[in-house]
């Protein structure tokens, strides 16, 4: 039988090395690899030339530097009509992208991985939410939406997933925590919308005798690593070893003001570390204890 061809575009950053491809964000490598089982996948996502972390095991990535690369790797699909696209968060990447897709009557499904109005308010401010609602409405008239929460739907027909990188390793030999001295961690990626830096302007001069500890990309900005009492971890995922990092502190921080399914809330908390959030995100909650 023949396997059918997914391609997935993704506004996320890849980096190459020596033919290998390297990303920051878990849910691109995890999506996209756990898709291959079942489609042969092409992936289409933007190129840096700053490492990253998580590798990406897939036989096909086409790292483009700019949109043109990318509808033209696009077209080069066009050959096989049985094709199907998926097309990760709503940017103006993936929009110009569903744009060309829909103009050639293609099959398209969008993943919703949070909420964007909240997060393009953060970016651009008044005008982020009206750009990101335009986008949303044009691409949910068509598209077949995907999504981790049903509200990120905004009452449009689609289907709701759980998405999930726990496994046993996760939930034996756990280690009771030092509480000693407050060990902050964070685990993300050190962007505006994520709200790491007004975590660091809030407890920036503190004289609490806490450290935090952040795991994510941007490693080498100065406004982080000159910070008293924050330190960022140039760290390797491989064979879920960040469990280790979870055991050594014993509070986990999320202060995202938008977040659709936050898998590192559930990484957390099966390591029994309780997690702090702020209001913007407590939909999140739902019936897990200790957050």
């Amino acid at each position: 039988m023949m396997i059918r061809q997914l391609v997935i575009v993704n506004n996320e950053n890849v980096y190459e090395n020596n033919g290998n491809f390297f990303c920051d964000n878990i849910d691109l490598k995890s999506i996209s690899e756990g898709l291959n089982k079942t489609f042969k996948i092409l992936l289409i996502a933007r190129k840096t030339s700053t490492e990253r972390s998580h590798q990406i095991n897939l036989e096909a990535i086409n790292a483009v530097s700019n949109i043109f690369k990318c509808l033209l790797s696009l077209i080069n699909t066009f050959q096989n009509k049985e094709t199907q696209y998926l097309l990760i968060s709503v940017t103006p990447f993936t929009f110009i992208a569903y744009l060309l897709l829909f103009i050639f009557r293609r099959k398209v499904f969008f993943y919703l991985r949070s909420n964007g109005y909240e997060e393009y308010k953060s970016i651009f401010g008044f005008f982020g939410p009206f750009l990101y609602h335009i986008m949303f409405v044009i691409i949910s008239w068509k598209a077949n939406l995907v999504s981790c929460r049903s509200h990120l739907l905004k009452g449009r027909k689609g289907k709701v997933v759980s998405p999930s990188q726990l496994n046993e390793n996760w939930f034996t030999l756990r280690l009771e925590s030092d509480l000693t001295k407050v060990k902050l961690l964070y685990v993300g990626r050190i962007k505006v919308e994520k709200g790491i830096f007004s975590l660091l302007e809030l407890i920036k001069n503190r004289e609490t005798d806490f450290a935090l500890s952040i795991v994510g990309t941007n490693r080498k900005n100065p406004n982080i690593i000159n910070q008293n009492n924050v330190s960022v971890i140039d760290f390797v995922n491989r064979n879920d070893s960040i469990i280790k990092i979870y055991d050594s502190h014993n509070i986990f921080i999320l202060p995202s003001f938008t977040e659709g399914h936050p898998q590192v809330l559930d990484e957390s908390l099966s390591r029994l570390r309780p997690v702090i959030i702020f209001e913007e995100i407590s939909h999140v909650v739902g019936n897990r204890k200790g957050v």
